[in-house]
């Protein structure tokens, strides 16, 4: 049996039970999966402000999944805020997060990729990830629906016929063979997506459970896990306790052994 927490980096559970929902229907029989949001924060990290708020408890939520016996955590948002910075204090759990795991897939899958996004607004920060994860001559295009996180479900079909046209440009004029849906909440359009224009539609959850649950099958497997050399190296834990970090931000005991 393998362990996987899904954390909604966000202030709110509005979306706990529908995305738990969605990744039971898909998960391998042996994993167990749980969904988090935190405690406190922001309801959407459209803005770069709202998601420095969000990293210091997804990072503390992390570290304590891996205490608490899970094999991978997923960042379920598509900016993958403190995706790099969580495999600097893991050392025997995976991490993962959509844009990484959602873009490698479609880079498999097809020659060029597009990717549909709420708002203008979020394109040029998901292009700083697409250069940080070395696939920049992947991209066909960014298409903009001109939604927010919670237009996508307020009205189902505009939304779908949105992505449609979307999906439909980015094919035919941009000649993207696969198509990534850029945001969480657009969980639910896939299929219909797919159907209609013919190419492969990844989820931006389902992309990134199924990507965490491959992770986990190479750890226990192989003991490939996130490499400590250099750039993933964990911060020296006489430092955290000389500091008082943890006196500090009130995670008493999070770096105990």
């Amino acid at each position: 049996m393998s362990k996987i927490l899904w954390i909604n980096p966000v202030g709110t559970d509005d979306f706990d039970k529908a995305i738990k929902d969605a990744l039971d229907e898909i998960k391998q029989p042996q994993t167990q999966v749980d969904v988090v949001s935190l405690k406190r924060g922001p309801r959407h990290l459209e803005y770069r402000y709202y998601e420095a708020l969000v990293i210091p408890e997804t990072l503390h939520l992390i570290k304590q999944a891996e205490k608490d016996g899970y094999d991978a955590a997923v960042i379920g948002c598509f900016y993958d805020p403190g995706l790099h910075d969580a495999r600097e204090i893991v050392e025997k759990m995976v991490v993962t997060a959509p844009a990484e795991a959602c873009m490698h897939i479609a880079a498999t899958l097809g020659h060029k990729f597009s990717i549909i996004v709420g708002r203008d607004k979020w394109i040029p920060q998901m292009m700083d990830n697409v250069v940080l994860n070395g696939l920049k001559d992947k991209l066909a295009s960014f298409k903009s629906l001109g939604l927010g996180v919670y237009d996508f479900h307020a009205d189902e079909k505009v939304t779908i016929q949105k992505l449609k046209d979307a999906a439909k440009e980015a094919v035919e004029k941009d000649g993207a063979e696969a198509i990534i849906l850029g945001c969480t909440i657009q969980f639910g359009f896939y299929k219909e997506l797919q159907e209609y224009v013919k190419v492969p539609v990844i989820d931006a959850i389902i992309g990134p459970f199924k990507y965490a649950e491959f992770l986990v099958e190479l750890k226990d497997k192989f003991g490939w896990l996130h490499s400590k050399k250099y750039g993933f190296e964990t911060p020296p834990l006489f430092e955290i306790k000389q500091w008082e970090l943890e006196k500090q931000y009130d995670i008493k005991g999070l770096w105990d052994k």
